[in-house]
């Protein structure tokens, strides 16, 4: 079980630690944890604070970060609260206050572009240089699709090219939330809905219908407006997991995006619709065996 500590409240002993942002925890960030028994991260993004335009679409909540760090088996995920007086931290005094004499780093991993400190002045060669640790530096990971970083992925995503940015991710992207309650009207049509609101800090890909798995289910989902039946609705994830009945009101949904399946369309009534759905349920449905097989 992977302890999850503040940095406020960790406990000094010798550590192996990986440090960085990670948001995604892709392959590329999986070369820096490698071989550490912690890892340190930043919440909220550091561009939220000191961006000029603010954080990135994030492609992993905190939450999401923990599964996801856990499922690679770190044994220790530390938080530090990153905000106006955390920026303002000189790198040196983060090398010596925080790594050395709150964590008591003996190896030090990043990743080679990483930076750290007041006007992030600090840098992997800054950590070379340091004698008192072991300083790894890990490089930018190369797949077959090219560079693996969270920028390429966040653009993938937000460009529905979900299988590939699976590939570099290491893992399916995930989008979760409560299920809360919508106008019901995909259960007048057959099929009922469990419905999600897309969280704003995330990237999110293009509207259009998608197979995927909810809570491991297979499922397919609608990501858009419902331009059938309405011409100002707000984003909506509505999820009709296969061969489930059961009220998922109020609960967590983990709905992981497997491929875009079609972009969302206005049809010309409630018939042509769900013959449609029909299709898009059985195309989800052969995705998902496929991926299971």
């Amino acid at each position: 079980m992977m302890q999850v500590t503040e940095l406020s409240e960790a406990q000094f002993r010798e550590r192996n630690i990986a440090v960085g942002e990670f948001d995604g925890v892709h392959l590329g960030h999986r070369a820096v944890i490698a071989g550490c028994d912690s890892v340190l991260t930043f919440e909220p993004h550091p561009r939220a604070v000191v961006g000029p335009t603010g954080a990135p679409p994030l492609l992993t909540t905190l939450p999401q970060k923990i599964d996801a760090l856990r499922s690679i088996g770190v044994e220790e995920l530390i938080i530090a609260r990153f905000d106006e007086e955390f920026s303002q931290m000189e790198a040196d005094d983060f090398i010596s206050d925080v790594l050395i004499e709150r964590l008591g780093a003996r190896e030090v991993s990043v990743g080679q572009n990483f930076r750290f400190g007041r006007k992030a002045k600090g840098d992997a060669e800054l950590l070379l240089s340091d004698s008192r640790f072991v300083a790894r530096i890990a490089e930018i990971v190369e797949s077959d699709h090219g560079i693996i970083s969270s920028s390429r992925i966040r653009a993938l995503v937000s460009e529905g090219q979900l299988e590939l940015a699976a590939v570099l991710l290491g893992r399916t992207f995930e989008m979760r939330g409560e299920v809360v309650h919508g106008e019901k009207r995909g259960r007048e049509l057959g099929y009922p809905t469990a419905n999600v609101e897309p969280d704003p800090i995330c990237v999110i890909p293009p509207n259009g219908i998608y197979a995927c798995l909810a809570n491991s289910r297979p499922a397919v989902a609608s990501l858009g407006v419902r331009p059938t039946f309405t011409s100002e609705g707000d984003l909506l994830l509505e999820v009709h997991l296969l061969d489930f009945a059961g009220d998922l009101y109020g609960q967590e949904l983990k709905v992981d995006l497997i491929k875009r399946l079609r972009g969302e369309l206005k049809f010309d009534g409630i018939e042509p619709l769900i013959a449609q759905m029909n299709l898009d349920a059985q195309e989800a449905a052969n995705v998902c065996n496929s991926q299971s097989a």
